[in-house]
């Protein structure tokens, strides 16, 4: 006969109770440890949100003006003050030719630390912002006006003709002033075929007269006759003695730098003219230091005419 197998009381109730308390527990722990690091994640996810944006570097270059800001007008005109034109000891009055069309080579011109004259060409593109910038520095502006040659090149626009008639040139001359309208003189770009006529001359120096506005004869050809109808109506009035730079070489516009300083100091004044090139710059700034030690002043043109 089999014998019936003893049962421990109360082992298997002990044993089930136990199995459920730790299944409890790992899902209770597995539960927290997911909350926590879902938490984690939610917090760094805020901070990143919520971060000032990284700041970013401003540009070393200054940005570069677009052509319309270069060629607009200035809002307002503050003219440097400058000392009384010297009337004793040798007096150099530098013009600069064609200016507004090269606003970096003008600029530096301008920026140079003697009285020199600007002369602008009417209907170009930075014409506007030149004439005040130098207006502004204390140096001088004058109109630029073109006129016929005898070779037949255009002196380009704005320019005056022995075609035209008298009404034709009053009315051009006027237009151009009023496009270079801080100009207190006029000198003539190319004209070696209009300035020798002695009606087209009249015409032009009679609008000068009304305005009180003096005339330097650039002297494109020996015949010209521009001084004299400007003297004959009463125009203050001077000449071109030397040109600086028929060849874009800095050796040769140091010489005749030279020269024309050598002319003053043997008469007491002297006018040359440069055009806006970085070789007539260069020899300008080598000469400046040389001519102030032997007692030449740097002066504007409108202070040698008469």
């Amino acid at each position: 006969m089999a014998r019936k197998r003893k049962t421990r009381p109360g082992r298997g109730p002990t044993i089930a109770v136990w199995s459920i308390l730790a299944v409890s527990l790992g899902l209770i722990g597995y539960a927290c440890s997911h909350t926590e690091r879902a938490s984690r994640t939610t917090t760094q996810v805020d901070r990143t949100a919520t971060a000032a944006p990284l700041a970013t570097a401003e540009p070393t270059v200054a940005p570069t003006l677009p052509p319309a800001a270069l060629s607009s007008p200035s809002p307002a005109i503050t003219t440097a003050a400058r000392p009384a034109p010297q009337t004793s000891g040798p007096r150099l009055a530098i013009i600069i030719d064609d200016c507004g069309q090269w606003p970096v080579t003008e600029r530096a011109f301008i920026a140079l630390p003697v009285a020199l004259t600007l002369s602008i060409l009417p209907d170009v593109r930075y014409n506007h912002t030149i004439e005040r910038e130098a207006a502004s520095a204390g140096k001088g502006v004058m109109l630029h006006l073109p006129m016929e040659t005898l070779s037949g090149v255009n002196p380009g626009p704005g320019k005056v003709t022995t075609e035209m008639d008298d009404d034709a040139i009053t009315a051009q001359v006027e237009h151009d002033l009023a496009d270079v309208d801080l100009a207190t003189g006029v000198n003539n770009h190319e004209g070696s075929k209009a300035t020798a006529d002695a009606r087209v001359m009249t015409a032009v120096i009679s609008v000068l007269a009304k305005d009180g506005r003096f005339f330097i004869d650039s002297r494109t050809n020996a015949k010209s006759v521009g001084q004299q109808v400007a003297t004959e109506h009463g125009v203050r009035t001077a000449a071109r003695d030397v040109f600086l730079d028929n060849r874009a070489d800095v050796d040769y516009s140091e010489g005749q730098l030279r020269q024309a300083a050598a002319l003053a100091i043997r008469t007491g004044s002297a006018i040359a003219i440069g055009h806006p090139r970085p070789t007539t710059l260069d020899a300008l700034r080598a000469v400046i230091p040389e001519f102030q030690a032997q007692g030449i002043t740097f002066v504007l043109v409108s202070d040698l005419v008469h």
